[in-house]
C-alpha cells in the first residue's frame, strides 16, 4: 500500500522521536553547517560552474527524451497477450510495470491491492441469443466467439463477448427494436406508438448514452431483457474496408463493456469506502448499480438475423434506421411464417470477488514533497487493448522513462510526481476509485493536479483536450512550444493546427478544450475530490466523421497491428500526445507558481450562467409560476471574476522569493476547484459533488467520453 508519510513527507515523524535525540542533532548539524560553509568558501574555485539548471532548459530536455520508438516498443509488449482484470496475466503485467519503473529510477513503486467485485463468463456455459419456435427448438443461435485477427488465432484466454455484471437469466419473448434505447426512445415507443415494452425483450444499438443507462433505461419500461449490438451506421465508416484490411468493424465483431450504473461509487460492495481486506461488505443483493435483467451483445451480422424478421409498426423516423438491409420494424415481434418464433436469452455469468492490482511510483519532489501532481492511466484491457488502454500506458510508460533520465542525471521535480498503473478500469473505474477512496484525506491536502492517460488517439486528425478551466492557459501555453505533427502544418506549431482544425465554439481564436465529464479515471479525482483534472489525446474529425469513436472499440480487432497499420504507423501522434500529457505534468510539478489562471474559470462560469438563463427562458411559465430569479447566481459570478481578477494582481506582484507567500498563493489556486465540490453530491448522486461540471443524468455519449452539463444539479431540474 502506498503511504505518503514515506513518501519524503519526514516532517509528520519528527514528533516521535525523543527531544534530547532531537537537540542533539540539531547541534551536530550546525556545527556540520558552519565547518562546512568554512571549507566551501576557501576551496572554492572562482570559475567553478553552477549546477542550477533553468527550468525551461530541463523541460526542453524531458521534452527531447521522449521518443516514438520507444512508445512503439512498448505498445508492442503490451498488446501481445489479452490482459483482463483480475486476471494472472494482468496481475504478471503489474508485476512487469512495476520492475521496470524502478529500472526507469523512480525513487519507489509500490503494488496497491483491493478485492472489489468482478464479472465474468461461465466457461463451461456460454452466453449466447437464440430464436427458438413454437415447441422450443432454438433455429438460430448467436455466435459465441469473435473469428480471431490473423496472427492471433492461437491465443488463449480470449474472454468471449459478454456484458460485464449482466444477471443470469434465460429470459424468452417477443423482441422490440428501440433504437438507441434513450429515454427519448422509449417515449416515442409508448406515446406515439402505443408499444409497451413490458414483459418483452428489446434489441438497442450501442451509441449515444453509456450502455449502463440503456439498460436501466430499458428496466425502468418493464422489460425483461436487452440485446445490445454495434450497427454499421454508426461504426462502419464509408469508403473504408473491416479490419484486417481496414480499420472497420466486421460483421462478426462484438463491443464488450460493463453496464453498471455506479455514479462514481466504486466497487459495487464498498460503495465510498476502499475495497480491502477488512471492508465491510454489502450483500450481492444489496450492491449499488447492478442491473436486474439478462444483458448481452452480438455483431451486427447477428444482429440482422433479429431485425430482418420484425414485424409491426414501421420506424418511426429515418432516426430510427441504421446501416443494415432491414426494414428496422419495431415490433413487438416477428412477422410472416417467423410471427410464432420467439427470442430467448441465454445468459450464465458470475460475479466474483477478485483480488486487483494498481501500480503506484513515487518521483520524489526536491522542494514541496507533500503536493502531489498525479499521471494515471489504466492497464487493463477487454481483450488485447490496441488503442483501449495500452496506447495510453505506452504513452505513461516513455514519460515514466524520461522522467527517471533526468532523475538519474540529479535532477528532481519542485513537487512530488506520483505515476499510477490503475486495473479494473473497464469494471467501473474500480482501481482508482478504491485508491482515491483510501487515501482520500491525503489528497484533498495534497493533490495539485491529476492527468488522465488512457487511449492515446481514437483517430489521427487532431489533438483534443478536455480539461478544468484552470488549466486552459497551461495547454494552450504548452502546445504553442510543441510542434505539430500533422501534415501541411510542417514547421508550425500544435497550437495553430489545433486552432485550425478544431476552433472553439466559445472562444474566438483559439483552439476547443472540451469540459470533463466522466467514464474514466479522473472522475473520483475530479468529480469527488475536487483535484483539478485534465486529459489530452489525438482524436478524428467529428464534423466530417459521423461513425461513433473508432469502430474496433472494445473487440478483439483492437491489436498493435491496428494501431501500426492505420492510425500511427511512425507513432509521432504518440509522441505527441506524450509530449503533451508529459509537459503538462512537468509544468505542474515544477513551476514555481502552479500553472493555474483563475480568471479562465471566471470567464466560462460566465458562459455556464448565461447558457442556464437561456435554457429557463424557454420556460417562461414555470419561470414565473416559482418565482425563478438569476440574479443571485449573476452576482456571484461577478463577484468571483472581480476576486479572480484581483487575485492575478497579487500574484504578479508577488516575491516568489519567499517561501511563505508562494506556499499561500499556491495553496489558494491549488484549493479553488475544491472549494465547488458540494460534500453532500448532487441530487441522487452523491459520489459526483462538482457543482459547475458534472454528469447528466441521461448521461448522452460523445465520441469516446460521457457528455458533462453544466450545473448538472440546475440544467437536471430546468429540463
Amino acid at each position: 500500500m502506498w503511504n505518503p508519510l514515506r513518501e519524503g513527507d519526514s516532517t509528520f515523524a519528527a514528533w516521535r522521536r525523543p527531544r534530547w535525540l532531537c537537540f542533539g542533532a540539531s547541534v551536530l548539524a550546525a556545527g556540520l553547517l558552519v565547518l562546512g560553509f568554512l571549507l566551501g568558501w576557501f576551496i572554492k574555485s572562482p570559475s567553478e560552474p553552477t549546477n542550477i539548471v533553468p527550468q525551461h532548459d530541463m523541460k526542453k530536455a524531458f521534452l527531447d527524451e521522449l521518443k516514438a520508438e520507444n512508445i512503439k516498443r512498448f505498445l508492442y509488449n503490451f498488446t501481445r497477450l489479452p490482459h483482463l482484470a483480475g486476471t494472472e496475466r494482468n496481475f504478471q503485467l503489474a508485476k512487469q510495470i512495476q520492475s521496470q519503473w524502478k529500472e526507469f529510477g523512480l525513487d519507489s513503486v509500490e503494488l496497491a491491492h483491493y478485492d472489489v467485485l468482478l464479472s465474468y463468463p461461465n466457461k463451461t456455459h456460454p452466453n449466447y441469443i437464440s430464436i427458438i419456435d413454437e415447441d422450443g427448438n432454438e433455429i438460430f443461435n448467436s455466435s459465441l466467439f469473435e473469428p480471431p485477427p490473423p496472427g492471433y488465432e492461437n491465443v488463449s484466454d480470449v474472454v468471449p463477448p459478454f456484458n460485464a455484471f449482466s444477471p443470469q437469466g434465460m429470459p424468452e419473448g417477443d423482441l422490440v427494436y428501440v433504437n438507441y434505447a434513450q429515454t427519448e426512445d422509449f417515449f416515442k415507443l409508448e406515446r406515439d406508438l402505443k408499444i409497451n415494452c413490458s414483459g418483452k425483450i428489446v434489441i438497442a444499438r450501442y451509441g449515444k448514452i453509456f450502455r449502463g443507462n440503456k439498460v436501466k433505461n430499458a428496466q425502468l419500461a418493464g422489460a425483461k431483457g436487452v440485446i445490445l449490438y454495434s450497427d454499421p451506421a454508426d461504426y462502419f465508416a464509408p469508403g473504408v474496408k473491416s479490419y484486417p484490411d481496414g480499420w472497420n468493424l466486421p460483421g462478426g465483431g462484438v463491443q464488450r463493456g460493463n453496464i453498471l450504473n455506479l455514479n462514481g461509487a466504486g466497487d459495487p460492495l464498498t460503495p465510498g469506502y476502499p475495497a480491502n481486506e477488512y471492508a465491510y461488505r454489502r450483500e450481492v443483493t444489496e450492491a449499488v448499480g447492478l442491473p436486474s435483467i439478462p444483458v448481452h451483445p452480438i455483431g451486427y451480422n447477428d444482429a440482422q438475423k433479429l431485425l430482418e424478421k420484425m414485424g409491426g409498426a414501421a420506424p418511426p423516423d429515418s432516426s430510427w434506421r441504421g446501416g443494415l438491409q432491414v426494414p428496422y420494424n419495431v415490433g413487438p415481434g416477428f412477422t410472416g411464417n417467423s410471427s410464432t418464433q420467439k427470442v430467448k436469452m441465454h445468459i450464465h455469468s458470475n460475479n466474483k470477488v477478485t483480488r486487483i492490482y494498481n501500480v503506484i511510483g513515487t518521483l520524489r519532489g526536491a522542494v514541496e514533497p507533500d503536493r502531489y501532481v498525479i499521471l494515471g492511466g489504466h492497464r487493463d484491457s477487454w481483450v488485447f487493448g490496441g488503442i483501449d488502454p495500452q496506447s495510453g500506458a505506452a504513452v505513461v510508460h516513455e514519460i515514466v522513462r524520461s522522467f527517471g533520465t533526468l532523475k538519474k542525471e540529479g535532477w528532481r521535480p519542485r513537487r512530488t510526481i506520483l505515476f499510477a498503473s490503475w486495473d479494473a478500469e473497464e469494471f467501473g473505474l474500480l482501481g482508482s476509485t478504491e485508491w482515491a477512496e483510501e487515501n482520500s484525506r491525503v489528497l484533498q491536502e495534497r493533490g495539485v493536479a491529476y492527468i488522465n492517460a488512457d487511449s492515446s488517439i481514437e483517430g489521427n486528425y487532431t489533438l483534443r483536450v478536455d480539461c478544468t478551466p484552470l488549466m486552459y492557459s497551461l495547454v494552450y501555453n504548452l502546445t504553442k512550444e510543441l510542434q505539430s505533427p500533422d501534415e501541411g502544418f510542417e514547421g508550425k506549431s500544435l497550437y495553430e493546427s489545433w486552432n485550425e482544425k478544431s476552433p472553439s465554439p466559445e472562444f474566438s481564436g483559439m483552439p476547443r478544450i472540451s469540459k470533463l465529464g466522466s467514464g474514466n479515471d479522473f472522475e473520483v479525482f475530479f468529480q469527488r475530490l475536487g483535484i483539478s483534472s485534465g486529459r489530452a489525446r489525438y482524436t478524428k474529425n467529428w464534423e466530417t466523421s459521423k461513425f461513433r469513436s473508432y469502430p474496433l472499440y472494445h473487440s478483439v480487432y483492437e491489436t498493435y497491428e491496428l494501431v501500426e497499420k492505420f492510425y500511427d504507423p511512425t507513432f509521432k501522434y504518440h509522441l505527441t500526445v506524450a509530449q503533451v500529457r508529459g509537459g503538462m505534468v512537468f509544468e505542474l510539478a515544477n513551476s514555481i507558481v502552479l500553472p493555474f489562471d483563475c480568471r479562465d474559470y471566471a470567464v466560462v462560469l460566465r458562459k455556464y450562467a448565461d447558457k442556464i438563463y437561456n435554457i429557463s427562458m424557454k420556460h417562461p411559465q414555470e419561470m414565473k409560476t416559482y418565482s425563478v430569479s438569476f440574479d443571485s447566481l449573476f452576482s456571484a459570478v461577478k463577484n468571483f471574476t472581480e476576486i479572480a481578477s484581483k487575485f492575478n494582481e497579487r500574484l504578479e506582484d508577488l516575491d516568489k522569493k519567499n517561501p511563505i507567500l508562494l506556499r499561500i498563493m499556491n495553496d489558494q489556486l491549488m484549493f479553488l476547484e475544491r472549494a465547488f465540490i458540494d460534500p453532500l453530491g448532487l441530487p441522487d448522486r452523491p459520489f459526483y459533488r462538482q457543482q459547475p461540471i458534472s454528469r447528466s443524468r441521461c448521461d448522452l455519449r460523445q465520441a469516446s467520453s460521457y457528455k458533462k452539463r453544466i450545473h448538472p444539479g440546475r440544467t437536471s431540474s430546468l429540463g
